[in-house]
């Protein structure tokens, strides 16, 4: 770590120069302005107005790159931050077929993407999201709402044997995944420029490394309910070959998961460390619930036993998720004071 001396300029005033290697690297000259972002714990931040411009961009050339790894690249600079991207065929090369379609899917997965140039050498798309359109507890709490729609959707639909029910929550795995993707531009863009730590939410750069963890698991509950809703689909008459007892016992666990799902978000938003210890307690009441079905099954044959272990283990999984956010949430709330932490 380098270390700089402070020095008195005046009765009121103090001054420490800037290292010249980072000055150069951000073409910070003498008479250029720069912004003081002011964070918790002590934190001075000094950006140069370089590092706070809209319009990056990024060119990825597709040349030696099948589709796959042109439509991936995209998602990448979109996560990175990137306002503009361009694909590029490369000297004297023309885009193909599946270059264009992958640009058009990666379109299709990404919210506030768009194409705005096309030419048989080169696509421009662009992203108009404006980051301080959203918060990222709001987004946190959108992303849980979806998976916790496909949840009860996909359950509902092996309750019921309808297999629109488990089509719609199929439907919103799409949402969800652009949902995640969003969140993860917003992290990135905040930790690469403090300043947008703010506008979208927070106090300081802190929580951003605990908010890119829930997102994930919050994205994973929804490939969760996702697997219900395959499952639905892929069964015999939509549904399980169960008593009706045993599908209300599914349809509670169901009810419980998503209770502690949305607790676990909520104590992460509201720094809510009482949230987070009664999710915790929750979950040692419901913890064996996968394996006491299991145990009360008739018996069955074995693609039927399969079809009920793949819905259980679902919801625990997702249930284990929520008490993975509820230890983040733990550290978040436990970072500040409260009732419970005072902290010198």
């Amino acid at each position: 770590m380098e270390t700089r001396k402070v020095q008195r300029l005046g009765p009121s005033t103090l001054a420490m120069t800037l290292p010249a290697e980072w000055a150069s690297a951000h073409d910070v000259e003498k008479g250029d302005e720069v912004s003081l972002r002011i964070g918790g714990n002590g934190t001075l931040t000094v950006l140069p107005e370089s590092i706070q411009a809209e319009e990056s961009e990024a060119i990825i050339f597709a040349e030696d790159l099948d589709a796959d790894a042109v439509e991936r690249a995209i998602v990448a600079q979109y996560v990175l931050g990137r306002r503009i991207i361009h694909v590029d065929a490369g000297e004297g090369e023309t885009l193909t077929s599946e270059h264009i379609n992958a640009v058009y899917n990666a379109e299709t997965q990404l919210m506030g993407l768009g194409v705005i140039e096309e030419t048989p050498e080169r696509i421009a798309i662009r992203c108009s999201v404006d980051p301080e359109d959203f918060t990222l507890d709001n987004l946190l709490e959108r992303l849980e709402s979806t998976g916790s729609t496909m949840r009860n959707e996909a359950v509902k639909s092996l309750a019921h044997g309808n297999p629109d029910l488990a089509q719609r929550a199929l439907n919103r795995e799409r949402q969800a995944n652009k949902i995640f993707v969003l969140l993860l531009r917003l992290i990135f863009t905040a930790y690469q420029n403090p300043n947008l730590a703010r506008a979208i939410g927070l106090d300081d750069g802190f929580p951003l490394i605990g908010y890119r963890s829930i997102a994930k698991n919050l994205e994973l509950t929804a490939d969760n309910a996702e697997d219900i809703a395959e499952t639905a689909l892929e069964s015999e008459d939509h549904t399980l070959t169960v008593e009706s007892s045993t599908m209300r016992r599914i349809r509670d666990f169901t009810d419980q998961v998503n209770n502690i799902t949305a607790m676990a978000v909520q104590a992460a938003v509201e720094r809510d460390y009482d949230a987070a210890i009664e999710v915790r307690q929750q979950y040692a009441e419901i913890g064996n619930r996968e394996t006491e079905i299991l145990e009360d099954l008739p018996e069955m044959d074995n693609e039927s036993l399969l079809q009920v272990r793949e819905v259980l283990v679902s919801l625990q999984q997702t249930a284990e998720y929520a008490v993975r956010n509820a230890e983040i949430s733990t550290n978040l709330a436990l970072n500040e004071e409260s009732a419970h932490t005072e902290i010198n």
